[in-house]
């Protein structure tokens, strides 16, 4: 809980009142007496939710009945919504896109509204055994999605820390040149970027990132045949010691399972990839905290 305030830092001028209010929060106690903080009580009750697999509703209900048990004047939230806005007043958002169970599209842009995939004529929701005309659809839950978490709200974020904003420079400031292989700038592959690119390559603050891939089995032993899909981003600007950090290795995309995309996982990067295009051919204005100006990414 101290390094996600410490994190968000009083330096992110554009979000001191994010920065204020969980900072409130973490030094509020529960209720008069108490020894926890109500920031504290609510991230513990959010990872006991998760853990047990208890639904909003269930959990709306125990922070209902732990309002009414605890002392007046205490501040427990009394909703799942209530208890969100106190953990996670930063938004970080996430966008949920439904997709074709067989890898062909993803409805949005001009499938947005469509029912069925024009490809391959397949639902777009989950049918039940008694569904046999595909041509009724009824609305309910998707057959696959793909969670997408925009990266461009957490590069400005990076820069928006003074700490975090000083070690993106590290590579071209701090790294030792003496023709040995120590971090991923004395690689071949990077000074043909530079060479390629100059004007890309002339400004060390430009960020350089690696794009990972794999299946993860979220059930463990209890569904070996289940299969989940994520994408990270690795950000290679960073000293060696902190870009393969879980701090700094950014979960770009969830690919719901049972199934492995294989060669179609291009269609779910589809998202990453106009983001990546976006700040390849425009850039994007950010704050940077360590220098304190604002500068195009």
């Amino acid at each position: 809980m101290d390094d996600m305030i410490r994190d968000i830092g009083g330096e992110r001028v554009h979000q001191a009142h994010v920065f204020d209010s969980l900072k409130d929060d973490s030094l509020t106690k529960l209720y008069p007496g108490c020894l926890s903080s109500c920031l504290s009580i609510v991230l513990q009750l959010f990872n006991m939710k998760e853990r047990n697999g208890w639904t909003n509703r269930s959990f709306t209900e125990l922070l209902e009945f732990l309002n009414e048990i605890l002392p007046q004047g205490n501040i427990v939230p009394t909703s799942h919504y209530e208890a969100k806005k106190i953990l996670c007043p930063m938004g970080l958002e996430y966008q949920k896109i439904h997709a074709c169970p067989n890898y062909c599209i993803l409805y949005r842009k001009e499938f947005e509204g469509l029912h069925k995939c024009p490809r391959c004529a397949v639902s777009r929701y989950k049918l039940k055994d008694d569904d046999e005309d595909e041509d009724v659809f009824k609305k309910g839950p998707p057959a696959k999605v793909l969670w997408y978490l925009p990266i461009i709200p957490r590069l400005k974020r990076f820069f928006a820390n003074v700490n975090d904003a000083k070690n993106l420079r590290w590579h071209s400031s701090g790294r030792k040149c003496d023709g040995l292989l120590r971090h991923a700038a004395d690689s071949l592959q990077w000074k043909k970027i530079d060479y390629l690119y100059p004007e890309f390559g002339s400004d060390p603050i430009n960020l350089r990132l690696g794009l990972a891939t794999d299946g993860m089995n979220p059930y463990g032993n209890l569904s070996s045949k289940h299969n989940s899909w994520h994408a990270l981003l690795i950000i290679y600007n960073l000293p060696y010691w902190l870009c393969m950090k879980k701090k700094y290795m950014m979960l770009s995309m969830m690919i719901s399972g049972p199934k492995q995309p294989i060669n179609d996982i291009d269609v779910y990067l589809s998202p990453l990839i106009e983001d990546l295009r976006l700040l390849w051919d425009e850039g994007i204005e950010v704050f940077d905290a360590y220098e304190k100006v604002n500068f195009n990414l």
